[in-house]
């Protein structure tokens, strides 16, 4: 997704997004973000005839993949985007601690297709008592008391 796209989801000007990602830049590897070169900008220009303003923009987009759009959301202040985050974080916990889940796959339907599933450990049960944490599981031989 476009860096002014994804401005409007997370209702902030493209402007402050982008000075955010600026200030983050370690939080945005290659694979999470990236600018348009100038002959995409140029491409891109050409299939939106429309400009906002005087002239429209003058820098080329940056372009968000999943990971960028989900990581967006722990760098932008706006309240959308607290909730969004929010919102991830959940889905992301959720998926991690659902007994059930033994197999994650690549998001990617690409490396899906190319790579076989990625096994997540096995659960470790964690039990409180009175005076003692008791875990059970894999590499749960030793009990910690308090």
């Amino acid at each position: 997704m476009l860096d002014q796209d994804l401005a409007e989801l997370y209702q902030v000007e493209t402007k402050a997004l982008v000075q955010a990602v600026q200030r983050n830049a370690k939080r945005f590897p290659p694979d999470f973000m990236f600018q348009l070169s100038f002959q995409e900008f140029a491409a891109l220009r050409s299939q939106i005839v429309t400009s906002k303003g005087r002239g429209g923009r003058r820098t080329a987009p940056y372009a968000f993949t999943e990971h960028g759009v989900a990581m967006l959301s722990s760098v932008l202040r706006s309240e959308c985007a607290v909730e969004i985050n929010i919102e991830v974080i959940r889905a992301f916990v959720n998926q991690i601690l659902r007994p059930d889940t033994t197999v994650a796959t690549p998001v990617d339907a690409e490396a899906n297709a190319l790579s076989s599933p990625l096994l997540l450990p096995k659960k470790r049960r964690v039990t409180i008592e009175e005076s003692s944490v008791k875990v059970d599981g894999p590499r749960a031989s030793r009990e910690s008391t308090r």
